[in-house]
């Protein structure tokens, strides 16, 4: 099948138009950035970090908007809904929080983990939630009341990923036991486990198609089949670096990968052949995640230098405070498409 965008007589893979354009820092992190997510409509992004705190920042401008404190640990993972009402983080304190965007107000505080919680996502539907840790556990929680709903088990190391399908009646956990779970939700089915991977299963993430990818700290990235999760491709291996995040472009053809000190590589879904490498980050790249309208590709690294530093200015006030605290601060790329 081949994979192109039309234009006129000409067709263009969707990756043709990626390059590292207009890079922009948001440097305001004491600690490394863990993870980081858009808002629906693109104007926020969200980022959580080793400070126990989270950020929102304007996507366009870089400046920082607010800073949310409540985590008494690192914030492993944050989300937001997809009405862009809510976002939920999950802290090494052993709590998932979901906050609300508007009042900056934390709504409720989802304590049922005996250990770290080193994942959280909502569902597309925005109903549920799940999150997943140190504890081997797979939580689903009612967002509107903080519910808890199931409490599925299987893994028998921590849970350290998670995604939810498209339709929102699936969810599927990858875990340090080095396999990937998929649970049909609200059915007494038993979970779909895929094996494969020789290391801790470090990100997933479904395409709209329902295609699965999960990545590894056995430096591969396997991209499994919606109908029987049989698997398609395996990506990378020729170094053992540990694969920090996976994002799937907005329409499935392209997927982004990061992996310990490595650069952003984009991989055609279909053929398994990467096809671009982006480099922005002077040090290692711990998450990346698209736009939801696919223009736009976002990376978090460890460390900003002072020369990247000066080239992008956030604002006056801004500025001044971050170039003070350079050597403790941490920045967030943007790559445009």
């Amino acid at each position: 099948m081949a994979i192109a965008h039309e234009q006129g007589n000409m067709w263009r893979h969707p990756s043709a138009d990626f390059s590292v354009s207009k890079i922009r820092y948001y440097s305001r992190h004491k600690g490394e950035v863990n993870c980081c997510a858009f808002s629906p409509d693109c104007h926020v992004l969200l980022t959580c970090c080793d400070d126990a705190r989270l950020y929102l920042w304007s996507a366009i401008s870089a400046k920082h908007l607010a800073t949310f404190s409540g985590h008494s640990g690192p914030v492993k993972s944050c989300v937001f809904s997809s009405d862009g009402q809510l976002f939920a983080s999950a802290s090494h304190d052993r709590t998932v929080r979901i906050w609300s965007r508007s009042s900056t107000e934390c709504t409720h505080i989802l304590t049922a983990h005996s250990g770290s919680v080193e994942t959280v996502s909502f569902s597309p539907d925005g109903q549920r939630l799940v999150s997943g840790g140190w504890d081997n556990r797979v939580l689903i929680w009612r967002v509107q009341s903080g519910e808890m709903l199931e409490d599925l088990r299987g893994h028998t190391a921590a849970v350290q990923s998670s995604a939810f399908s498209s339709d929102s009646q699936s969810v599927a956990t990858g875990s340090w036991d080095r396999t990937v779970r998929v649970w049909k939700l609200l059915e007494e089915k038993e979970a779909v486990t895929l094996q494969g991977h020789l290391g801790n299963v470090a990100c997933l993430c479904f395409s709209v198609s329902g295609t699965l990818a999960s990545g590894s700290w056995d430096g591969t990235v396997r991209v499994w089949s919606p109908m029987h999760y049989a698997c398609l491709f395996v990506l990378g291996g020729c170094e053992r670096v540990w694969v920090r995040s996976l994002a799937f472009s907005r329409d499935g053809l392209v997927l982004a990968s990061i992996a310990e000190g490595d650069m952003v590589r984009i991989w055609d879904v279909t053929s398994g052949v990467c096809l671009k490498r982006l480099q922005g980050h002077k040090d290692s790249a711990y998450g990346c995640v698209f736009t939801p309208d696919g223009k736009l590709l976002t990376s978090g690294s460890e460390q900003l230098d002072v020369e990247d530093e000066r080239s992008e200015s956030l604002n006056t006030e801004q500025d001044r405070t971050v170039k003070s605290d350079h050597e403790d601060d941490q920045d967030i790329v943007t790559h445009s498409e």
